[in-house]
């Protein structure tokens, strides 16, 4: 039996010092440093530029001092904004509108901490210089970044996966382009996609023909991805009139970057910052409501106020949800599930206005502060529910693409009782489609609910 050669992927130098080793395992890159170090020279340079080493207004601690802070604004406007998450080599997308979008706001918020304080983190003129500059700089660093990564690793191996026709047009298309690749395979379907990346120690897979993506997701496509080997598929032109925008250009040809998860981690990072401040925020209210709350669930429910169930979270993996008592502990024989309905008798006389408004929900916020959850997202099942669903319902399993929420798309579009299918329609939506204004908008409608719910 032959043995099956590792595939020729970027991986984390073993003659790295092993804080560097254990730092790029968890997401850090050369180009964190790069950037910072660029964005604070530039603001130097400009400076002194503009006026030598006789810097006005301010003493010049005040300056370094702004310098530093500035730059750490940019550098979190690019890390949320994407910046350093890692990309196939294959058509990349072009990194200039990002870099301006970031950049742009970046310096606006700097501006505004110096209208806000009255202290200026940099004379006024160096903001606009700066814009321009960093621009320039951060772009030209993924430049060359790109460069020395194509230089260390090689030219791009790609696997041409389709008909016959379509590897044949797609050789062409590749030949033609000049770009920096070389077709080391081709096979007719993905049956064996795993073993013919290992065979030809391919970096790239091409999937050129329709009736590829069930052979793939979720697996192979794990286990492709942990290896770093880019995996697209060839947009046609029925996915386009579907909306399909996200798309990406490799030698003339459409295709779409398939990853396992729909979310990248820096937005799911971004995600959660977002709402620990939130919930930092809205603490005060938030205790007040819940301890009367509990009082009430005491006084209606009796003893056991609290709920405890086991429900499954971001990528399948169980975990414990708390909630509101609001039926009667007999609610579930042995413990068997049992989805609940509209009018459902288990319902503690009381409690069902507390369901409806959601306020028995309202534990969950210590879920979110875990980590367990969300405050918006695909709510929770249970296992036993899951495991049903995902034989019932294709796709079902990329619900738990992002952590579950206490609220989401699907709780303010349906009802308890609405089907199981419609319901991941909304989630789907709500993974492929997040954003932070999203999530504002499903909270804002979320409180419309819990308001008019509540009054009935």
């Amino acid at each position: 039996m032959q043995t099956q050669q590792p595939l020729q992927q970027p991986t984390v130098d073993s003659g790295e010092i092993p804080v560097i080793r254990s730092l790029r395992r968890r997401g850090f890159r050369y180009l964190h440093v790069i950037d910072a170090l660029t964005i604070y020279g530039l603001m130097v340079g400009i400076t002194v530029a503009r006026f030598g080493f006789s810097w006005p207004t301010y003493p010049l601690s005040h300056y370094l001092v702004g310098f530093a802070i500035a730059t750490a604004v940019h550098m979190v406007m690019y890390y949320f904004g994407g910046l350093y998450e890692y990309e196939q080599r294959l058509g990349l997308p072009p990194w200039l509108p990002r870099i301006v979008a970031l950049t742009a706001v970046s310096v606006l918020i700097s501006a505004a901490i110096g209208l806000a304080t009255g202290r200026y983190l940099m004379p006024r003129l160096n903001l606009a210089v700066l814009a321009v500059t960093a621009i320039i700089a951060v772009a030209l660093a993924r430049a060359i970044s790109r460069r020395l990564r194509s230089r260390r690793y090689g030219h791009s191996r790609v696997l041409l996966v389709g008909t016959p026709d379509d590897i044949t047009l797609a050789r062409t298309h590749l030949a033609e382009s000049g770009g920096d690749t070389e077709v080391v395979g081709q096979t007719p379907n993905a049956d064996s996609l795993l073993h013919e990346c290992n065979r030809v120690r391919a970096t790239d897979v091409l999937l050129l023909s329709g009736g590829s993506l069930d052979q793939i997701y979720p697996d192979p496509l794990d286990d492709l991805e942990r290896r770093k080997v880019g995996v697209f598929y060839r947009i046609s032109p029925s996915d386009t009139l579907l909306g399909l925008q996200r798309s990406r250009q490799i030698a003339g040809m459409p295709f779409v970057a398939l990853r396992t998860r729909a979310v990248p981690n820096y937005r799911l990072r971004l995600k959660r910052v977002m709402e620990l401040v939130v919930i930092v925020v809205l603490a005060p209210v938030i205790l007040v409501v819940g301890l009367a709350a509990a009082l009430y669930v005491r006084l209606r429910v009796g003893k056991g106020v609290l709920y405890r169930q086991e429900r499954v979270g971001r990528g399948g993996e169980p975990f414990t949800m708390v909630k509101f008592r609001s039926m009667r502990h007999d609610a579930e024989v042995a413990g068997a599930p049992v989805l609940a309905d509209e009018d459902d008798p288990r319902v503690v006389p009381g409690m069902r206005w507390m369901r409806e408004s959601r306020i028995d929900e309202l534990p969950q916020l210590f879920n979110v502060l875990r980590g367990e959850m969300s405050l918006v997202g695909p709510r929770p099942e249970r296992p036993e529910i899951v495991a049903n669903l995902e034989d019932l319902i294709p796709g079902y399993g990329r619900r738990h693409d992002m952590p579950p929420g206490i609220t989401g798309l699907a709780q303010i579009r349906g009802h308890y009782q609405t089907d199981p299918g419609y319901k991941l329609g909304h989630d789907l939506q709500y993974v492929v489609n997040w954003s932070p204004i999203l999530d504002v908008q499903i909270l804002a409608e979320t409180l419309l609910v819990m308001l008019r719910r509540s009054a009935r």
